[in-house]
């Protein structure tokens, strides 16, 4: 990134854990731990380096392979030479042949006086089967590292095996801070790219906040400026990020990876998903689901009513996954051979029916986020209602808890369209629709891209309130 945008409340965070460490500086334990995880390319490794330059301290930052235990090992003393520690050469020279060794080592390294950081990004390639290198981690801080005055940031993209790492039963359990690291939100999206909200919406859906791929973004480009642009570079960001992902979190995992795909497609249900998935069985069907949904990559959601459902869908929790999955990763092949036109047109084709849909989940975010307000109040849980037939389908559901709830506070339609305001028609569905959910005259909102065009509403909010709930 040319600019370093947003992530204020992450700085602080990392600003207010050193602090605790200048501030213990002599004591018998002034080190602390922080466990930073988030999906591949969200900007982790970027996070830290700004934080570490900001803070003017010592500073090694190491970035396991995962090749071998001796590559990674050596790969430490290179790292520790190329940091600002005092005598990280004692690392290089050393050749520690374990991680025992190369912890104690370390601990000698680290200055008494003065606080120091030390990062070591990609922690999952360390973690084996029997906990062998979590032993080695913990005891080295219980013994060594947590008596220097050292802030620790532990890095990890597998966001199930950093979970792992702080859980109950594990080694390491309550040693760290845990600390999620999210794409851009849209406000951040906007403010880096100097865009108006409607845009800024539409370029969160398209490059999922991911800083790679909003560096490629010019500022002040619209949707198919930039698209235009990406899709006559191969190896754009846009284009490659996702394979790459894919690649390193699904190596071995070719049926997995096949049920995303399906999911990508637009697929929601169990059947359909199986049906395009090749026909595989329910029992390895839900296999993959279930791989999918530990690795955070897919979200399986229930209607939100005051009755029980079965009726449960699957959704791509990535925006960026979700656009590549459906409009960018069929059409590799052809955008490799100079015909990225072809794809363009195809997403202008398709562009105002998945933007529909994909926006669903970002207005319920920013809906938690801003109530409760002057006309709805807060609701514990906001989610969506349907039926198995789509005969009823509402977009916005907010309660008291999910999926089953004890009270409806509100419902609400999303009308994401161009020069197509909410109307009456609109207004008269969404009643419609109500009234098949609960006979209670619960508020109704409307969500829309282009304005409201009518009365009887007890709730309206356009792309710029919905902006301002990443803003406050």
């Amino acid at each position: 990134m040319a600019e370093f945008v947003g992530r204020r409340r992450e700085l602080k965070l990392l600003d207010r854990e050193l602090s605790k460490v200048v501030a213990e500086v002599g004591g018998a334990r002034p080190g602390r731990c922080v466990l930073l995880r988030g999906r591949r390319r969200v900007g982790k490794s970027r996070l830290v380096e700004i934080f570490a330059e900001r803070a003017e301290v010592p500073f090694l930052f190491y970035a396991a392979t995962g090749a071998s235990p001796e590559v990674d090992l050596e790969r430490l003393g290179r790292d520790a030479q190329a940091s600002s520690l005092p005598s990280a050469g004692l690392l290089a020279a050393a050749r520690p042949s374990s991680w025992d060794a190369a912890f104690d080592i370390l601990g000698a390294t680290l200055p008494s006086d003065r606080a120091s950081v030390v990062v070591m990004d990609e922690v999952p390639y360390l973690m084996d089967a029997e906990g062998n290198f979590e032993g080695m981690l913990q005891r080295a801080w219980d013994r060594v590292l947590e008596t220097k005055p050292v802030l620790l940031i532990l890095i990890g993209s597998d966001l199930s095996m950093m979970e792992a790492l702080n859980s109950y039963g594990r080694p390491f359990h309550q040693r760290g801070r845990e600390m999620v690291l999210g794409p851009l939100d849209p406000a951040e999206v906007g403010e880096m790219l100097d865009l108006e909200p409607q845009t800024a919406f539409d370029a969160a859906l398209i490059t999922g906040g991911l800083p790679l791929v909003c560096a490629e973004w010019s500022r002040g480009a619209g949707v198919w400026e930039f698209l235009a642009d990406a899709l006559d570079n191969p190896v754009s960001a846009l284009l490659v990020s996702a394979e790459r992902s894919l690649a390193a979190e699904f190596p071995q995992q070719a049926q997995a990876r096949a049920v995303l795909s399906a999911i990508g497609s637009g697929e929601r249900t169990f059947s359909n998903i199986a049906r395009a998935a090749g026909g595989i069985s329910a029992a390895s069907l839900q296999r993959s689901l279930a791989v999918l949904a530990d690795k955070r990559v897919i979200a399986a959601e229930l209607p939100v009513a005051t009755w029980p459902s079965k009726d449960r869908r699957y959704r791509v929790a990535d925006p960026y996954l979700r656009f590549w999955l459906k409009l960018l990763g069929p059409a590799m092949a052809e955008i490799e051979r100079g015909r990225g036109d072809l794809t363009l047109a195809r997403i202008r084709e398709n562009w105002t029916s998945w933007r529909g849909r994909a926006i669903e989940p970002l207005v319920r975010e920013a809906l938690a986020r801003l109530l409760p307000d002057a006309n709805l109040p807060a609701a514990p849980a906001i989610g969506g209602y349907w039926t198995r037939t789509n005969d009823v389908e509402i977009d916005i559901v907010g309660a008291d808890r999910e999926p089953v709830a004890k009270e409806l506070l509100f419902v609400g339609s999303v009308k994401w369209l161009e020069n197509s305001p909410f109307d009456r028609h609109d207004l008269a569905a969404l009643h419609r629709h109500r009234a098949a959910l609960t006979a209670e005259p619960v508020p109704v909102l409307a969500v829309s891209r282009s304005g409201i065009d009518c009365a009887g509403l007890d709730a309206a909010y356009g792309p710029a309130e919905l902006l301002a709930a990443w803003s406050t």
